[in-house]
């Protein structure tokens, strides 16, 4: 017995679109952050933040604005702290950025 209240609603189907395309305008409408964001910056970050510092730092994670940085030891920690505004302003031409956390790490 067919159910008189319950229709299926026929429509064209839509043609096949790329994933990544479809995951971005997922992650958007979920208000996520951008996955792409952190590579961008990891990629652009021995030119925004400079040869000497870029050899030894690296971007770790980006949340909520706040960009994590491993240095190798601190008082690269120290001077990356120091050159937060002018970092944080550079970083955020490549995603939103709006702080700058700086972490120690031996391995980066």
């Amino acid at each position: 017995m067919i159910d008189e209240g319950w229709y299926a609603e026929t429509r064209e189907p839509e043609p096949p679109r790329r994933l990544g395309d479809v995951l971005g305008e997922v992650v958007r409408k979920l208000g996520l952050p951008d996955p792409t964001a952190l590579d961008a910056l990891a990629r652009a970050w021995p030119t925004l933040a400079g040869a000497a510092i870029g050899a030894h730092s690296a971007p770790r994670s980006l949340r909520d604005g706040v960009l994590t940085i491993a240095v190798d030891s601190p008082a690269w920690a120290t001077q990356l702290r120091y050159l937060e505004v002018e970092l944080v302003n550079r970083a955020a031409a490549h995603a939103p950025v709006t702080s700058l956390r700086v972490v120690v790490d031996a391995g980066c």
